[in-house]
């Protein structure tokens, strides 16, 4: 039996890679993605042990993250997985209630009609 999963969009799944190339924490690839870094150049913020005036990525995120905001985290973590489901089960509940619309919409000319 397969379960259906929603599919990621390419753009989470780019957080989801990075996240696991860097060792980043979910809260850290939040931080992140609210900062506005890009997933693909992520490589070129991190320390590669040579460049040691650098900081390790992780540390650099959070530094940014609390200069910007002002605060240590986001007040809601919810990791990038999490937040596709979210994302898919928004998308479904529109759609149904545009279905939903459309038939009552549908139906109404065809009263009119009669009467």
């Amino acid at each position: 039996m397969t379960k259906n999963k929603p599919r990621i969009p390419e753009d989470m799944q780019r957080w989801i890679d990075a996240r696991k190339r860097f060792h980043l924490s979910h809260v850290q690839v939040q931080m992140a993605r609210e900062l506005g870094m890009n997933p693909r150049k992520l490589g070129s913020l991190d320390n590669h042990k040579q460049e040691r005036w650098k900081a390790p990525l992780p540390v650099f995120i959070e530094q940014c993250y609390l200069r910007r905001f002002g605060k240590a985290q986001p007040d809601r973590v919810i990791s990038v997985e999490d937040r596709a489901r979210e994302i898919a089960a928004k998308k479904a509940e529109k759609r149904e209630r545009r279905k939903g619309a459309e038939a009552l919409s549908a139906q109404q000319p065809d009263q009119s009609k009669r009467e």
